[in-house]
């Protein structure tokens, strides 16, 4: 059975906003492994491995634009500048008072070794132990946030020497790494690619500061190879959400420093997440988490659209229809929200008793704003007016400042407690 169709076609949903470029052919998977004498290896039902991923000939994918982050900043900016829309006006007006770029100045770079506990086995302790790094995570995507919604250059230069401060100490050059003790790796995953996305959103705002600017970048690309430089656990973390979540940072750290070895790390992620999905559409590593098994399918989601959005404001907006072996992401979308309404479409998978706290967190769910602003999906319509605005601190920040169309949503669904509740209850009572 081919990998891939000889022309990974598109689908076709057209994009509700043109925002392509010019059209690119994007390599199928089938011919990267032909090209490498790789074909006839892994089939459908198998994962396909790092020897095999790393030997795709992604050649065609290159850095075309280092100034394009993961949307439109400036139309974005326009349209906020005359928008009505009662939940747009209110995240501008939580801008209102911005952050003082003294006091996050004063924060000290993460130099020590780091080392943070497992958190299934202690969530207190992994909580307590991640503290200063979600500090971090917030406050790149509070400045990013700050500077969109005021165009003030202060929240744009401070984000910049923000960066640059860490950079100037060497911070997170050293974190601990053991197979049984990933969680220090696993926890600068978000780091990377929190900074990388908050940057990328003022960089091309920012008038000087060049060395600071050539400084940060550098050590944003040192980090980036020196974490993914470590393959991970076979059928595990090699090859399962946390490397597409090392995706993302390789996609917009490779974009930002010009570096195709790093974007096509990233891009890579997308042909073997659409590689190892079966034909219902359910991400394999990702359910044979047992009771989490709907959690992780969602989880990988918001990694995998995020990374994807990064890839297409390269020019290849092709990449969120591409088609691997029969597989799309539309079809990982769908599995997602057959689960959720009935556990039973896991079949062997995992229980019917599947942990649903996650979907009280909006955190969660910012990958259907650029999913919704791509594709007119009523099903994702309905779930993310319930949960807007949505914020996620590490992969994109304030992601319904960002994309939600004003004409999407007028008024929050209720109070927060009430907002979470309908949330919680399913998607099929609607």
């Amino acid at each position: 059975m081919p990998l891939c169709n000889p022309l990974c076609k598109p689908q076709s949903q057209p994009l509700p906003r043109d925002r392509r470029r010019a059209p690119t052919r994007l390599p199928s998977l089938a011919l990267a492994l032909l090209l490498t004498g790789l074909a006839g290896g892994a089939g459908a039902e198998e994962l396909l491995g790092r020897e095999e991923r790393e030997a795709l000939d992604l050649s065609a994918y290159r850095v075309t634009d280092p100034d394009a982050g993961y949307f439109d900043v400036a139309e974005r900016m326009a349209e906020l500048e005359s928008t009505d829309n009662a939940i747009l006006l209110q995240e501008l007006d939580e801008f209102s008072r911005g952050p003082s770029c003294q006091q996050l100045l004063a924060y000290e770079p993460i130099t020590t070794r780091v080392r943070i506990p497992g958190y299934y086995p202690n969530p207190e302790e992994w909580e307590l132990a991640s503290e200063p790094l979600f500090r971090f995570e917030d406050s790149v995507s509070l400045l990013a946030g700050a500077f969109v919604a005021s165009g003030d250059s202060y929240y744009a230069d401070c984000l910049v020497r923000y960066l640059d401060h860490w950079a100037e100490a060497e911070a997170l050059t050293d974190f601990h790494y053991d197979s049984t003790q990933p969680q220090a790796w696993f926890a600068t995953e978000s780091m990377l690619f929190a900074a990388g996305l908050a940057y990328a959103t003022v960089r091309p705002f920012v008038e000087g500061l060049e060395e600071e600017r050539e400084r940060l970048e550098a050590w944003l690309n040192e980090l980036a190879h020196l974490h993914a430089e470590i393959p991970g656990e076979p059928e595990n973390s090699c090859c399962n959400n946390h490397f597409y979540r090392r995706a993302l940072y390789g996609s917009i750290i490779g974009v930002l420093t010009e570096d195709d070895e790093l974007f096509r790390f990233g891009v890579s992620a997308v042909y073997s997440a659409l590689h190892d999905m079966t034909e219902e559409g359910a991400l394999p590593l990702e359910v044979n988490r047992g009771r989490r098994a709907t959690h992780y399918q969602n989880y990988a989601l918001l990694y995998l659209v995020t990374n994807m959005q990064v890839i297409a404001r390269q020019g290849y907006e092709e990449i969120f229809d591409l088609e691997v072996d029969g597989n799309t992401l539309h079809d990982g979308v769908d599995f997602l929200f057959r689960i959720l309404e009935d556990p039973a479409a896991l079949g062997d998978f995992a229980p019917l008793e599947q942990y649903t706290g996650f979907l009280k967190d909006p955190q969660y769910f910012t990958w259907m704003e650029i999913y919704q602003d791509r594709f007119d999906d009523p099903r994702v319509a309905d779930f993310v007016r319930r949960v807007r605005p949505l914020y996620n601190r590490s992969a994109g920040g304030h992601m319904t400042l960002y994309l939600m169309p004003p004409d999407a949503q007028a008024h929050i669904f209720q109070d927060d407690e009430q907002r979470q509740t309908e949330a919680f209850r399913g998607l099929g009572e609607s």
